[in-house]
């Protein structure tokens, strides 16, 4: 008895759908239209009616029809959730039935930032694998922008199973100084046509050698960040050039992909290509990211590449350098935290800043100073200084007419008075002004009276 097996339920391919959300991602679905990404349906999801309209995507979702009236999010995310949770059932139904999607669209403005998000959400609470393939933007475009755009990517980032994010600046580094504006905004979504199309064709079943999507799905479900690279190369060695400048590509933004958990892997080129050249791209890929990796690669022929190959990777599942990082700088941070122990076992300072140091508040009882010689005495007081004592005793003698009290003989050594032209310390001696010149007053009294 035969056994026949019903296929009526089956599809032969995964049902493949590419969401581009907001502006930028309206821009990337046009561009993959354009080139030709085949094995994929695609939507357009836009709060702006009339660049949703002129959208060449098969399916059109016009966000919230309420919230904005069409005419845009305002650069404002919260204004581009209201609207697509407005559509919510709009979203729902163009995304049932989905086996994987993608999500791309340009961080910083209002829709894209505040509604992929949401939508792709609602794909993995449909059961499918979710990429978000996202921009951040060019350096010039301010830092607020910027700012929306991580908080973006964060977001979106809690609903995907793997994301990867394109810097824009770093495209600038391969392009001459004199390309056009319009030119280096065609790259980027160049960039994210070849990130769609890589993993894409691997699943979709146009190569020589393809993987089935629930491999696909092990190597990518919930693996968060990825890392994606691009590298071209003709030539001779032009299978290990492709490799190595896939993996320097500049997107990668300096990453290593080693440590990866899961690397896909798309070689395209034309039926030139040899098995050597694939083998030895490969293995200089898997080498480099170590050997514990779960790689799936591709191979697609196209004869428009001529002597040209192209090599796509996507590393997932692993930490980025960053993020390694933190740490080490966590542990730096930790280490700073006994910052006071170290002030408190530093060096004293030096004897001349005691004083300050240790100097009475303005409301503590002053230190006693010493009197002025116009001032009473108390001659048995000890605490008056005795220099101050025998100045006023001599003072007293002066004013009653008294003889003065010679100090103490020197013995041999003569005391030698100054001129009368002679001044101490740069300034007329006060003693010759109080006492008619004296001459003869000895030198250490007027030292003390200087």
């Amino acid at each position: 008895m035969a056994i026949e097996l019903d296929t009526s339920s089956f599809t032969s391919d995964a049902r493949i759908r590419v969401v581009g959300v907001g502006g930028g991602g309206g821009n990337a679905v046009r561009t993959m239209i354009a080139r030709g990404l085949d094995g994929v349906e695609f939507v357009a999801a836009n709060t702006d009616r009339q660049a949703l309209m002129n959208n060449p995507a098969g399916i059109k979702l016009q966000l919230g029809k309420d919230a904005t009236r069409g005419l845009g999010a305002g650069a404002d995310p919260s204004k581009g959730r209201a609207s697509v949770e407005e559509s919510i059932d709009d979203v729902y139904d163009a995304l049932q039935g989905s086996d994987m999607i993608f999500v791309t669209a340009g961080m910083g403005g209002g829709t894209g930032t505040g509604a992929a998000p949401v939508i792709a959400r609602v794909g993995r609470e449909l059961g499918a694998l979710v990429v978000g393939i996202v921009t951040k933007p060019f350096a010039y475009e301010s830092k607020r922008r910027m700012s929306i755009a991580e908080n973006g990517i964060k977001d979106l980032r809690e609903h995907v199973d793997a994301l990867i994010v394109i810097p824009n600046q770093r495209i600038l580094t391969v392009v001459d100084k004199d390309v056009t504006f319009a030119n280096a905004l065609a790259m980027v979504d160049t960039v994210l046509y070849n990130a769609t199309k890589g993993i894409a064709d691997i699943i979709s079943g146009v190569g020589y050698v393809n993987v089935d999507f629930a491999d696909v799905r092990t190597v990518m479900s919930g693996m968060g960040d990825a890392l994606m690279g691009i590298g071209m190369a003709t030539g001779e060695h032009r299978a290990i050039e492709a490799a190595q400048n896939a993996l320097n590509s500049p997107i990668l933004e300096g990453m290593s992909i080693y440590g990866a958990q899961g690397l896909l892997v798309n070689i395209t080129g034309s039926s030139n290509m040899t098995m050597f050249e694939v083998s030895e791209a490969v293995s200089a890929i898997e080498k480099a990211a170590g050997d514990e990796v779960n790689l799936i690669h591709g191979v697609v022929v196209d004869e428009s590449m001529e002597d040209e190959i192209s090599i796509t990777v996507v590393a997932t599942g692993f930490r980025r350098q960053d993020e390694k990082k933190s740490v080490p700088t966590t542990t730096s941070a930790s280490t700073n935290s006994y910052a006071p122990v170290i002030e408190i076992v530093r060096p004293a300072p030096e004897p001349e800043a005691a004083p300050d140091a240790y100097r009475p508040a303005a409301t503590t009882q002053p230190s006693p100073i010493a009197p002025s010689t116009t001032q009473d005495v108390d001659m048995n007081d000890v605490n008056v200084p005795a220099y101050i004592r025998k100045q006023r005793e001599m003072e007293q003698r002066n004013m009653a007419g008294m003889p003065r009290e010679e100090p103490p003989s020197t013995g041999s050594v003569p005391i030698v008075p100054p001129s009368s032209n002679e001044a101490v310390g740069g300034y007329p001696s006060p003693i010759r002004k109080a006492a008619g010149g004296g001459g003869n007053q000895p030198a250490f009294l007027r030292k003390i009276m200087d």
